[in-house]
């Protein structure tokens, strides 16, 4: 497992309190990993390449970003009109739960492809008491 954090801006459609509102959260992403075979060393894949290749897909799509519904027309379009801007747009609302289920099941399956090593579960703490944990099947 290797743990990650970084800063975004969400908002949550729908939502029937304070998060229908654009806001923002400190988040930590915690990947975890498995794998059939592990080399010469032991490992399944080192802490190293874990971390280059998730704190770089981090850095250029959620860090100091907005997460997004692709659907909140209303939010992305307050977000645009400010220059400059970086948006990702999500094909669901972006709770903690729907932003670690993308992460898991779309994004670690491109970013560890050719590692050897695949995610099984990823945890995303949107708070210091609160978190969404999605596994595979």
């Amino acid at each position: 497992m290797r743990r990650f954090t970084f800063c975004a801006g969400h908002r949550l459609v729908g939502h029937e309190g304070k998060c229908q509102n654009l806001h923002g959260h400190n988040y930590v992403l915690e990947v975890y990993v498995t794998g059939e075979e592990q080399d010469a060393i032991g490992r399944i894949l080192d802490f190293k390449q874990l971390k280059t290749r998730c704190k770089n897909w981090i850095d250029e799509n959620w860090d100091h970003t907005f997460v997004l519904w692709e659907k909140d027309q209303n939010g992305l379009d307050a977000i645009r009109s400010s220059e400059p801007h970086r948006i990702y747009e999500l094909e669901s609302n972006p709770t903690a739960e729907n932003m670690a289920k993308h992460f898991l099941e779309k994004i670690c399956p491109s970013i560890l492809g050719d590692s050897g090593a695949t995610a099984y579960k990823v945890r995303l703490w949107e708070s210091e008491e609160t978190y969404a944990e999605v596994e595979l099947d």
